[in-house]
């Protein structure tokens, strides 16, 4: 039962997942809405440039219409006259043209916004194959596509009839008055009648937009195999990381190694904790260049006495080091005095080891604040 659980699509989209379906294109969209505005649009142009397109309009027929005594023995220069009133009858309607080829651009964009895919434009062959196109023709999809067309045609063809039927005398009143003024007011009924008509899609984008973008989740969603495949896609395999940070601490561990042998002192717990230390003209305080615990400090101090590094038992200083001082970083100021007389005797017993004499005593009771001692502190 885990396993069809896992296999079903019950998980949301992950933002990933959104992101690369946008990137190839595949976002809710709403054919509804871009109709609905772009009629709108149009029934607008038509209200507000409606009265001046219908009398240019008018004087482009009726000089198409004007048939001079040259032109009729004159063919050629017909065609001249049709092309000049074909050219005047574009440039009357460019602004409308120009407004709905705007909105048309824009219109799918207020349902997902601007985007550009080139991965949408290649052909994918599986759409052609006649069996998943038959499961495409009775699916769900198909079902709600067809119930919204009956949905527009009754709507729509109830308001154009209601429209129409309640100004049938006003459209016969045209039929006695002048031409010029007929046309214009046949203007602005048709654009008052469109508006009216596509206003009653208003509905049907209401269900549409809804239903889009439902549609569209449904068809993104994921199974539980997807979310966790995805996860370690994108943040890593959890064993292949382990193994990663366990090899850097490796390669971290032995570059430390390599240098205790350069140490100038190794102080000690003596058993739990190790710090090599170094100090060289020029520096303003002493480094760790080494520290660990237990095996790790067991080390440390093997490879001192290889070198045959001084090692100093100090537990309260050791500690301090340890939790206070990072690899490769200077000591903490508060660590100065306690660290001076470790390499104070350090240096003592190279003197010693060098020229004889008497053998430097180790310091005692090293002075370390309680608050970086964690032995203390505890205490």
């Amino acid at each position: 039962m885990s396993e069809e659980s896992d296999l079903e699509r019950t998980e949301e989209a992950t933002p990933r997942r959104l992101e690369k379906a946008r990137e190839e294109g595949q976002v809710a969209r709403s054919l509804e809405l871009t109709t609905f505005t772009v009629l709108l649009a149009a029934a607008a142009g038509v209200l507000f440039l409606g009265a001046g397109l219908m009398d240019k309009l008018l004087k482009i027929m009726k000089t198409g219409m004007t048939v001079e005594r040259e032109l009729a023995f004159q063919p050629e220069l017909m065609l001249v006259r049709f092309y000049h009133l074909a050219i005047e009858g574009l440039i009357s309607m460019a602004p409308l043209l120009f407004l709905l080829l705007v909105v048309a651009f824009f219109a799918p964009m207020l349902l997902s916004g601007w985007m550009f895919s080139t991965k949408a434009l290649i052909p994918k062959f599986d759409r052609i194959d006649p069996i998943k196109g038959f499961g495409r023709i009775f699916s769900v999809h198909s079902l709600v596509e067809l119930v919204k067309a009956i949905l527009k045609t009754v709507i729509i063809g109830g308001v154009a009839a209601l429209v129409i039927w309640s100004n049938k005398d006003t459209v016969m009143a045209l039929m006695t008055v002048p031409v010029d003024l007929g046309v214009s007011r046949t203007g602005d009924f048709l654009a008052i009648s469109f508006l009216l008509i596509i206003g009653a899609m208003v509905l049907v984008v209401a269900i549409d937009i809804p239903y889009k973008i439902w549609e569209h989740a449904k068809q993104l969603r994921m199974t539980k195999e997807d979310v966790r495949k995805e996860f370690k896609e994108s943040e890593g395999d959890p064993f292949v990381k382990a193994r990663i940070r366990n090899i850097q601490r490796e390669a971290a561990r032995r570059r430390m190694m390599a240098e205790v042998p350069k140490a100038d002192v190794i102080v000690t717990n003596p058993t739990h904790y190790a710090v090599a230390l170094r100090y060289q003209n020029g520096m303003r305080a002493p480094k760790v260049v080494a520290k660990g615990v237990h095996l790790l400090a067991a080390r440390i101090r093997e490879i001192a006495e290889e070198n045959r590094i001084p090692i100093l038992e100090a537990p309260p200083l050791a500690r301090a080091l340890y939790h206070h001082a990072e690899l490769e970083s200077e000591i903490p100021e508060k660590l100065y005095t306690a660290v001076a007389e470790v390499l104070a005797y350090v240096f003592q017993l190279r003197r010693y080891n060098e020229y004889g004499g008497k053998a430097p005593q180790p310091p005692v009771d090293v002075p370390v604040p309680v608050e970086l001692d964690p032995g203390q502190q505890a205490v």
